[in-house]
C-alpha cells in the first residue's frame, strides 16, 4: 500500500506492470533484510541474557590470619591453657631456652638423645599437674622416641634457673645445647598419646598438634596419629581430606601446615 505523499520513481523505459514488479522485488529484500536484522538482535539479546547469569560472583575476600610469634616452633595449649613451645631445631632450642624462657616457667625435655627443650609458658601462675603432665608428652612426642616407635620414654622437669650454658673448665657446648644442674622431676614411662586438630580463630581454622588430652579440650575437631609406615606427607594428605569433609571449604589449610606439625617417623591416623 502506497501512503499519501510518499514519492516513488518511476521508470517511463518500463510498462507499468515492469515498474511495479521493480518494486515488489525491492520491497522482498529490505523485508528479508530487516528480519536478519530482527533475528540478529533477538540473538544479541539471549546472549547478553546469558552471560549477565553465568556472570562469575565476586570473589570472597579471604584475610589472612596473622601467625603468633610461637607459631616458628612446635606449640600448643594444654587443657588448662598454658602455652607449651617445644625447638624445632638446634637453632630454635637455643631460642627457646636463652629467647623465650623466663623465671616463672617450667622446661621439659625427654630422656633420650635428640629430644627438643620444651617450656610451658606460665605467665606467673601455677600449672596443673595436668598441663605437667602434657608438656612431658609433647617432649617425648617430638622427641627421636617416636622415629624409633617406642611407645613410652621417661621426661624429666627443672627450673629456668637449672638451664645452663656454663659447662667445666675446658669444655665446650653447641648451639642448642645446655647442661642440666640440680634435682629434676620425673615422668616416667610417658606415653606418645598424639593427635592434630583443628582449632576456630575468628573466621579461619588453624591447624595444631599435641598431646591427645589437649587437642581434645582446644580443637573443634581432631584425628588421633599413631606409629605406622605412612610418610608425614601422605598422611598429612590424608588428614588435609579428613579436615576438608568436617569444615567444608572454611578449612582453609594447607598440606604444607599439617606436615609441620608432625613428629619425624612413620605415622599413620588412627580409624
Amino acid at each position: 500500500m502506497i501512503e499519501v505523499g510518499m514519492k516513488i520513481e518511476v521508470s517511463f523505459a518500463k510498462s507499468l506492470h515492469e515498474n511495479a514488479e521493480s518494486y515488489y522485488a525491492l520491497a522482498k529484500k529490505y523485508r528479508k533484510k530487516l528480519a536478519g536484522l530482527e533475528k540478529g538482535e533477538k540473538e544479541l539479546e539471549r546472549k547478553i541474557g546469558k552471560a549477565s547469569e553465568e556472570k562469575t560472583p565476586a570473589k570472597k575476600v579471604v584475610v589472612k590470619r596473622e601467625r603468633g610469634w610461637f607459631e616458628k616452633f612446635h606449640w600448643f595449649f594444654t587443657s588448662e591453657g598454658f602455652l607449651v613451645i617445644s625447638g624445632r631445631d638446634a637453632k630454635g632450642n637455643e631460642l627457646v631456652v636463652k629467647k623465650y624462657m623466663e623465671k616463672h616457667d617450667l622446661y621439659f625435655h625427654a630422656d633420650i638423645h635428640g629430644a627438643p627443650h620444651t617450656v610451658v609458658k606460665t605467665a606467673g601462675k601455677s600449672p596443673g599437674d595436668a598441663s605437667k603432665r602434657e608438656a612431658a608428652v609433647f617432649a617425648a612426642i617430638f622427641s627421636r622416641a617416636w622415629a624409633s616407635h617406642l611407645p613410652a620414654v621417661d621426661v624429666y622437669s627443672v627450673r629456668p634457673e637449672q638451664v645452663s650454658k656454663r659447662v667445666p673448665t675446658g669444655e665446650s657446648i653447641g648451639t642448642g645445647a645446655f647442661m642440666i644442674y640440680g634435682e629434676r622431676e620425673w615422668y616416667r614411662k610417658t606415653p606418645l598419646d598424639f593427635s592434630v586438630g583443628l582449632k576456630k580463630e575468628g573466621g579461619s581454622y588453624v591447624v595444631f598438634s599435641g598431646p591427645s588430652s589437649a587437642v581434645s579440650a582446644n580443637a573443634v575437631f581432631s584425628l588421633k596419629v599413631v606409629f605406622g609406615q605412612g610418610s608425614k606427607g601422605e598422611v598429612s594428605k590424608k588428614i588435609a581430606s579428613r579436615f576438608r569433609a568436617f569444615a567444608g571449604k572454611e578449612a582453609q589449610v594447607s598440606v604444607d601446615d599439617i606436615v609441620s606439625v608432625l613428629p619425624s617417623g612413620g605415622l599413620e591416623v588412627q580409624g
